[in-house]
């Protein structure tokens, strides 16, 4: 036993650092409590001096190399940070943003993070290498470990299943759904309010989240309020929750179709129609308002290339600030952000040069743990810095509050107010219950001819573009735009009712064409005529592709 106590012969250090690894992995992608990880860690250890791990020494010597395992241990680091990051690893957004660039980013305390996980990954790859060099049974079967770390990886996975796209029978199949959206002018049209409350899901609305979600259900009772908004793929994260809902598509990232592949992204989905641009054209004046660097993830680009006047974010915010240090890792706190939206409401309102809309993104429920304004914290007491419901209450009483200010001030006469969740929350302190329950966005609708009810139905963000438009008098034909299907129209069934979730993100999967429309313009044109994007009738394939379908003429 004279190894236990030589520095350099020490298996059982080694064999800690696998073992706290491992541990940590599988807590951070099971529902394990965290202190798991310790029993975790202690039944490998036990196994490895049980089976005397790292004391067969090879012979005869061989020439000392890197294991292949290196590598995909690597990967796997990769995914259990972003897992512990994000809960569920979204590789179209990983894609997107570092397209449409990360500048500004609020994730600082994940810095911090990833410089621990990169330590970590270092000592974990270090230690696997010193039990490959000592033992010849590790050294036997590692080529096969590393073959088995590649194949359980659902970030190789994820990759392998947008790779077969290119290859898929049919990758259009969404494409030939798309409806171009069409709306006609008309007489007095209405102003709009749309509100993003950063990942504010329904989902909130549930006894054991206790009364977080109270005042979005005190401003449901004047409203419409909808049930049932699933998050298909490709819609889990803020720009992509935004397009859905203003543009009626997933938002599906460039990727290899970007001409440009080393070079940001000089454009958003320039080729699609959406919210703003339908409005422009009516000759609404535009805004948008939000308290995150709109240099972030393309926000400015989408909003300024989609007919929105005026895009204000932290830059442009911060210097009107009374107090400029009064901000967050992100931006700007919701108080103050409610406070500039009331102005620039007022503002255009003043001016009676036609209608206006207004689109506002907060941050107070922005995970993990949410970023309450200093109102909040006067009002609700002190916050522990981790509990997201105090985030989500806090978000919920400024909308409801900035609500009632503009009522009283007169702000919202003739006003559609639409109230919708972004995405669905990312790892929060209440991860585990939201996963074991039916999860949905939320979605209400206020204005002076909508009549509270609330409604029930099998849909997902795409379908608030054309809501919203039907909501302002603007029926889109056939109740469809985009992917979208009006909600109002109890008559018109939407893709998932259909089809479902799993069949729509199936097919997301698959989908080449409807990516080439929303890049139109970035990317290089294909010669192949069967998979460029469809600009005519819908093309449906059999009986069975057509149930229960519309022929749309684009």
């Amino acid at each position: 036993m004279s190894h236990l106590t030589s520095l350099k012969f020490t298996p059982w250090l080694p064999f800690v650092v696998i073992g706290a690894c491992l541990g940590y992995a599988i807590t951070t992608m099971t529902r394990l409590p965290w202190w798991t990880l310790f029993i975790i860690t202690g039944l490998w250890l036990a196994i490895s001096l049980k089976l005397n791990w790292g004391t067969s020494p090879i012979n005869p010597p061989y020439r000392k190399t890197l294991p292949w395992s290196l590598l995909p241990l690597c990967l796997w680091g990769l995914y259990v940070y972003l897992a512990d990051s994000f809960g569920i690893v979204d590789l179209a957004a990983v894609f997107f943003h570092l397209q449409a660039g990360i500048t500004d980013h609020g994730g600082s305390g994940r810095m911090v993070a990833a410089v621990i996980y990169t330590i970590s990954i270092l000592g974990l790859l270090a230690a696997f290498t010193w039990l490959i060099h000592h033992d010849r049974r590790w050294r036997r079967v590692e080529p096969l470990v590393a073959i088995a770390l590649l194949v359980t990886n659902p970030l190789i996975f994820g990759i392998g299943q947008r790779s077969a796209a290119v290859v898929t029978d049919d990758g259009s199949w969404l494409d030939r759904r798309y409806v171009e959206p069409q709306i006609t002018a008309q007489e007095n049209p209405p102003n709009l309010l749309l509100l993003y409350l950063e990942s504010i899901e329904r989902t909130y609305d549930d006894p054991r989240f206790g009364d977080a979600y109270a005042d979005l259900n005190a401003i449901g009772e004047a409203a419409i309020v909808f049930e049932g908004v699933r998050q298909v793929d490709n819609t889990g994260w803020t720009m992509a929750g935004m397009i859905a809902s203003q543009c009626g598509t997933p938002l599906m990232p460039a990727g290899l179709l970007h001409d440009r592949q080393f070079e940001p992204l000089s454009t958003v989905v320039p080729g699609i129609r959406c919210l703003g641009d339908l409005l422009a054209d009516q000759g609404y004046r535009l805004s948008y308002l939000g308290g995150a660097s709109t240099e972030f993830a393309g926000k400015g680009l989408f909003y300024n290339d989609h007919g929105f006047n005026n895009v204000y974010g932290l830059k442009e915010l911060q210097p009107r600030l009374d107090d400029p240090d009064y901000v967050n890792n992100w931006g700007l706190y919701d108080d103050s952000l409610y406070d500039f939206t009331a102005a620039e409401i007022e503002r255009l309102s003043a001016e009676s040069e036609g209608p206006w809309g207004v689109v506002n993104l907060t941050i107070a429920g922005h995970a993990p743990n949410g970023y309450p304004a200093q109102r909040c914290i006067d009002r609700q007491g002190e916050w522990d810095g981790v509990d997201i419901l105090y985030s989500v209450e806090c978000s919920a009483w400024l909308a409801h509050d900035l609500l009632e200010r503009l009522e009283e001030q007169g702000l919202l006469d003739n006003t559609v107010v639409a109230i919708v969740s972004d995405h669905l929350t990312m790892r929060v302190s209440v991860w585990d219950e939201l996963t074991t329950m039916d999860r949905d966005n939320t979605f209400m609708l206020l204005g002076d001819d909508l009549q509270p009810e609330r409604i029930i139905r099998e849909a997902s963000m795409v379908d608030v573009f054309p809501t919203l438009l039907d909501s302002m008098g603007y029926m889109p034909k056939d109740s469809r735009a985009g992917l979208g299907v009006s909600l109002l129209d109890s008559e018109t069934r939407t893709l998932l009712e259909r089809h479902g979730l799993t069949d729509i993100n199936a097919r997301l999967r698959e989908e080449n064409a409807l990516q080439q429309r929303l890049w139109d313009g970035l990317a290089p044109q294909r010669r192949d005529a069967d998979i460029t994007p469809n600009k005519g009738e819908q093309v449906v394939e059999s009986p069975g592709d057509n149930a229960d379908e519309l022929i749309i003429s684009h």
